[in-house]
């Protein structure tokens, strides 16, 4: 007997869709249920951030991913719409930008560069605790919901991070201001390298993916002082630096 276990947040979203895909969505997990591996469901294993798991298809445009807890039992973690299912065209209106458009071109979370293989998404980096909770607060028409259910952000008209919301409860973030300095800044991503990799999990491509991935990859010298400074999970050893990994979407709690 096969048992389906759901997270709160697919609970949640489940109970969103129209009666029509509901009604779709329980045919297809009882069929799951008799037979997890049906030429119907497209079950498949997955790459990337979610290796480990793997997915289903519900419609042509809905998918399940899960994974396996133990014999017979199974977690069911998120849904991914893809992008016949979400708005492709976006039209940014937040406090940074006005009438910024773009288009989503790659389904979420999927067809990554072959080099760029971030091991948070951006809702696991909110849900942790970056940026000391004062980044994207104002983003939340653009991005999904889901997104900011769970993230630690400080309330509205806080200006000043608090280190206490950070994982690590150290700040570890330059300003945007010495970010511009630098010339780290593409105009179209002002809020910086965090900016630019919500857009691109999304479904955006963009000319400056290739120097973006560029400096997401230099990161990994900072991997390498940790592990050889610092015992397996000793937060207390280089926290700072710690901290700055996951703004980059390296998952330093595994250090």
């Amino acid at each position: 007997m096969i048992i389906l276990v759901a997270t709160p947040s697919f609970e949640k979203k489940l109970k969103s869709f129209p009666r029509k895909i509901k009604l779709k969505i329980f045919e297809r997990l009882s069929l799951f249920a008799k037979d997890s591996f049906n030429p119907i469901l497209k079950n498949h294993p997955l790459h990337g951030i979610y290796a480990g798991r793997r997915s289903i298809n519900v419609t042509g445009d809905i998918r399940i991913v899960y994974r396996e807890i133990n014999e017979n039992r199974y977690l069911l973690l998120k849904w991914v719409l893809t992008i016949n299912s979400m708005n492709r065209h976006i039209t940014v209106n937040d406090c940074m930008q006005k009438g910024y458009e773009y288009d989503l071109t790659e389904p979420m979370g999927e067809n990554f560069d072959s080099e760029f293989k971030p091991q948070l998404t951006p809702q696991e980096m909110l849900e942790l605790g970056v940026f000391g909770g004062v980044y994207m607060r104002d983003c939340t028409d653009e991005f999904p919901a889901e997104w900011f259910e769970q993230a630690k952000l400080a309330p509205q008209g806080t200006s000043k991070p608090d280190a206490k919301i950070n994982f690590f409860g150290v700040n570890a973030s330059q300003s945007l201001s010495v970010w511009r300095e630098k010339g780290w800044i593409h105009p179209d991503d002002p809020r910086g390298w965090f900016q630019w990799y919500c857009r691109y999990y999304t479904g955006r491509r963009h000319s400056d993916d290739e120097r973006q991935i560029k400096r997401w990859k230099q990161m990994v010298r900072h991997v390498a002082q940790v592990a050889n400074k610092c015992r397996a999970r000793d937060y207390s050893c280089n926290t700072r630096q710690r901290q700055a990994l996951l703004h980059w979407a390296y998952d330093s709690r595994k250090l």
